[in-house]
């Protein structure tokens, strides 16, 4: 389970708003949660249902203690793919790049429900039952979550033409 679901807990992790430095010991967090409370785990349960509302709480706690560090290098290497172009490349660089910022101006409430709905495709009850919360909050949530991720990315895109 851990090497079929890794990539996707890291990608998670990094669009809940964990710096790339520390996507490893949070995924890391992520399946020591998942491994110690599985007795907890009801098999009718998506896996990543329950792996998305664990990597929120992870994440979550990852920030909170970036606040408190500093850090001076950022050691990420961009590898890039041989097939395709230069153009292509930069801009998928630059999309990746303002759909992460937007992500980060989602309340932070918010975020994980979009992250794992509209990115994810897990379904809605799941999330709701996930983060503990009732299953109109969690579709009150998205569309507050849609709202913003939408302006960010017209403030955004209106920042890179000015």
């Amino acid at each position: 389970m851990f090497r079929a679901e890794l990539g996707w807990v890291c990608n998670t992790l990094r669009r809940l708003g964990v710096r790339e430095a520390d996507v490893e010991d949070a995924a890391h967090d992520v399946f020591v949660t998942f491994h110690r409370r599985l007795a907890d785990y009801d098999p009718a349960r998506p896996v990543r249902a329950w792996l998305g509302g664990i990597a929120y709480r992870v994440a979550s706690d990852h920030r909170r203690r970036a606040h408190v560090r500093r850090e001076f290098a950022d050691d990420t290497i961009e590898v890039v793919d041989p097939q395709g172009g230069a153009d292509d490349a930069l801009a998928e660089k630059q999309t990746r790049a303002l759909v992460l910022s937007a992500l980060q101006e989602v309340q932070e409430e918010r975020r994980p429900v979009l992250v794992l709905h509209d990115i994810d495709g897990i379904a809605m009850p799941a999330i709701a039952e996930s983060l503990s919360i009732p299953l109109n909050t969690a579709y009150s949530r998205l569309r507050l979550a849609r709202a913003d991720f939408r302006r960010a990315v017209e403030r955004l895109r209106a920042q890179e033409q000015a």
